[in-house]
């Protein structure tokens, strides 16, 4: 999943189920600790029984390039989930978050818009270019058939956690 896009609460959710196993912090294997080698990340997974399902979720892999390939090289078969919200929705949660931590922080307008007069979106700004789902999405089919890939609507996993959950655990055969 993205960013601020209920990627946590995906999978605390997930996790109660008895047959999916997951490691507490995000790794970052993929993107920024691939070079430690897949026997390190295999370390930071817990240890499973045959049935059960290891998940682990960074939300930056959806957005980082080179990571599907890095996936792909290690299981062609996986299957992934995306968890995604209103682009805006989940720009304006991802600014209040810098913006808890930094008090320099320009006006959210000032970071979104290219100039206040045209309202022309700035996509270059992280915030909104974590949202342009599709462009990331392009990269992650020249890998992985559609059929692999799951969309988790972050607005209903809050108004419909069970419903959300339910297709998740349908995907997964669980």
């Amino acid at each position: 999943g993205v960013k601020k896009g209920g990627t946590r609460a995906l999978l605390e959710f997930i996790r109660i189920h008895p047959d999916v196993r997951g490691p507490g912090p995000e790794t970052h294997f993929f993107d920024k600790n691939y070079e430690k080698g897949l026997e390190w990340y295999r370390q930071q997974m817990p240890p499973t029984i045959d049935g059960q399902i290891t998940m682990e979720k960074t939300p930056s892999y959806y957005v980082t390039k080179g990571v599907p390939a890095r996936i792909y090289n290690m299981s062609k078969e996986i299957k992934l989930i995306v968890v995604v919200r209103d682009p805006v929705t989940r720009a304006v949660s991802d600014y209040t978050q810098a913006l808890s931590k930094r008090t320099d922080v320009k006006s959210f307008d000032e970071m979104a818009f290219l100039d206040n007069a045209t309202r022309l979106v700035d996509t270059s700004w992280g915030a909104i270019r974590i949202g342009v789902y599709a462009k990331h999405l392009e990269r992650w089919l020249q890998y992985f058939p559609m059929r692999q890939i799951h969309f988790v609507n972050g607005e209903k996993l809050i108004t419909d956690p069970a419903g959300e959950m339910a297709k998740v655990q349908d995907f997964l055969g669980l």
